[in-house]
């Protein structure tokens, strides 16, 4: 629609003056259509959006309601308890104050730091965190482009079942079942001594640790992520591959210039989260594998607090460990986040 300035043009049915007029009315009321009523802005919006998300609540409060319990869940077990964290820079003695009794300042912070122990345990950590996420992070994708490929869907509903089922058992399973296989006296010991070799003590031997964690890891955990990125897989569009095939593109140029940015989103996200529980290496698996003849490889910051804080009964100290280690991992996300938004445009928030 053009709109006509009644200064200039005038109107066919009155007068073609600046003011006043037939005109100038039809113009007016034809500018006023073309740009709408006048935007509603400062307190008049902020109270129609108020408004606005009452009207909403009351409609469907039926379903806002079912995310109360999971607020209050993260609210009293997640964000409450960071409360306690001030006690990092406060003397605290069982029995007393829950915030400590004595302000230390930064006096756990330089005990940690100056702790050749800690840092021991922080380059276990480190270790540990960059082999699963080197490892256990690519081993779905490859498992999923594999699967992928596959015309049986008998047999790949059967590798996925296989791949999966592990994922429903508990770490104290997974970690008896390592035990039967790993012992002296267990099944892979059985068979190297029917090939004639000797029995090895993987499970008391520092130099094995590592190996029987990630191998123990990746197999509880590939199959979880291989569903994950079967389910991104059928988001990509088929008729990419169509062209593709016409260009002439084999299997393995249609998986890497359509598949692979086809899931990459998955992939983008995964990684970042991955990122995020780079120094929280499961605790619970390793306190339960672990023993002092493999300390020197298997000891992390999870296990080094535990025996800190809840069998020495040192909470402060504990707690400032603690604090560093959960600085680190936000540090880490945040970077990893804003890196991926800047170089693939694809990020968490």
């Amino acid at each position: 629609m053009t709109v006509h300035d009644p200064v200039v043009t005038g109107s066919t049915g009155g007068s073609s003056g600046p003011t006043g007029g037939p005109g100038s009315a039809a113009a007016a009321t034809s500018l006023g259509t073309v740009l709408g009523p006048p935007a509603r802005t400062g307190r008049g919006s902020g109270r129609g959006a108020v408004r606005g998300w009452r009207r909403a609540l009351r409609r469907d409060w039926q379903l806002y309601s079912l995310v109360v319990l999971p607020l209050l869940f993260f609210l009293v077990f997640r964000y409450v308890p960071m409360l306690g964290n001030v006690i990092a820079f406060r003397r605290f003695r069982p029995g007393s104050s829950i915030f400590g009794d004595e302000w230390v300042g930064l006096r756990y912070v330089e005990l940690f730091i100056n702790d050749p122990t800690f840092w021991k345990v922080f380059q276990n950590t480190l270790v540990l965190g960059a082999l699963s996420l080197a490892i256990a992070f690519p081993l779905p994708i490859v498992l999923a482009l594999l699967l992928n490929e596959l015309r049986s869907a008998k047999f790949k509903r059967l590798v996925q079942t296989v791949s999966y089922l592990p994922h429903f058992m508990s770490v104290v399973i997974v970690v008896g079942m390592v035990f039967q296989l790993l012992s002296l006296r267990g099944t892979v010991n059985q068979l190297i001594d029917l090939v004639g070799g000797s029995p090895v003590n993987f499970v008391q031997e520092a130099a094995w640790f590592r190996t029987v964690y990630i191998g123990s890891e990746v197999w509880q955990t590939v199959g979880w992520g291989t569903i994950l990125y079967l389910a991104a897989l059928t988001t990509v569009d088929q008729n990419l591959y169509e062209a593709a095939r016409i260009d002439g593109a084999n299997r393995w140029k249609q998986t890497w210039h359509v598949t692979l940015p086809g899931i990459r989103p998955t992939m983008v996200t995964l990684l970042i989260l991955n990122i995020g529980t780079f120094m929280a290496v499961g605790f619970e698996k390793i306190l339960l594998l672990y023993n002092p003849l493999v300390y020197s490889t298997a000891d992390v910051i999870s296990t080094y607090l535990f025996r800190v804080g809840i069998s020495s009964s040192n909470f402060s100290y504990a707690t400032a460990i603690g604090l560093f280690e959960s600085l680190i991992g936000l540090t880490l996300i945040l970077s990893a986040n804003a890196i991926s938004r800047r170089t693939v445009g694809t990020s968490l928030w």
